[in-house]
């Protein structure tokens, strides 16, 4: 069954094809299942290292129990029914926050930053955060802040006192660019090591390389950033004849 849960079984061979050094998409192809299910199951219950089958199929079963105690103490207060749309919209949010988890940022944040992303209005408070994911309010602060000094997320005063933490177009632009003072700043680093190794050193050598090549990549990402930042989200000007001129 492509869409059913996965069985005991298809979690022991994703784990024997990890094991094996096997790519997600040839897991996936041999169990019959798409590559973003198995994505998803792996990077869910510890990563491609940690993953154990065992356990992981434990995991899914408390889940599955959570959930169904959850449809039970809803049932009074039914909901309008949307087709599959709601399903749908929870399974791309769990790929989402897989993506973001392999590219490094740990899991509470990637699902911080997936929820904010798929809003309608990309901003949500932290109270809104935390009724949506089911988590604490403090789990929320760690998260955004977490988020803030990657440039990802910007806080924005809302009504009252409340904060509201958003997600748009900006929000890539500046984390470009703070990564690219990063590695500027590794760059600097560097090259200041190639006097305490002493120059003409292996050593020396090695920091300069890494100078030359992160000095490279670091003025070329803020380059390219400056240039999607004006080619895709600067206004065209208005025509002369426009009534608004």
């Amino acid at each position: 069954m492509p869409g059913g849960r996965l069985s005991q079984e298809e979690r022991r061979r994703i784990a024997l094809g990890l094991a094996e050094g096997v790519a997600y998409a040839e897991i996936a192809r041999r169990l019959g299942r798409p590559t973003s299910t198995v994505t998803r199951e792996v990077m869910r219950n510890g990563g491609p290292i940690s993953y154990r089958a065992d356990v992981a199929h434990r995991a899914a079963e408390h889940r599955a129990r959570r959930r169904k105690g959850a449809a039970v103490r809803n049932a009074k207060s039914p909901q309008p029914v949307q087709g599959g749309r709601v399903e749908a919209l929870r399974e791309y949010e769990e790929v989402l926050t897989t993506v973001f988890m392999a590219s490094g940022a740990p899991r509470m944040m990637s699902r911080v930053m997936a929820c904010l992303t798929l809003t309608d209005s990309g901003s949500l408070t932290a109270a809104e955060l935390a009724r949506r994911l089911q988590v604490s309010p403090a789990s929320v602060s760690k998260a955004v802040a977490f988020l803030e000094g990657q440039g990802l997320v910007r806080r924005e005063r809302g009504e009252g006192r409340r904060e509201r933490y958003v997600v748009d177009d900006d929000v890539w632009y500046q984390s470009m660019m703070a990564s690219a003072r990063s590695t500027a700043r590794i760059v600097e680093t560097a090259r200041q090591g190639v006097d305490v190794v002493g120059p003409g050193t292996p050593a020396a050598v090695r920091l300069e390389s890494i100078a030359r090549f992160l000095d490279y990549v670091s003025e070329s990402l803020a380059r390219a950033a400056e240039q999607a930042r004006e080619v895709l989200y600067t206004k065209p000007a208005p025509a002369p004849d426009d009534p608004a001129v």
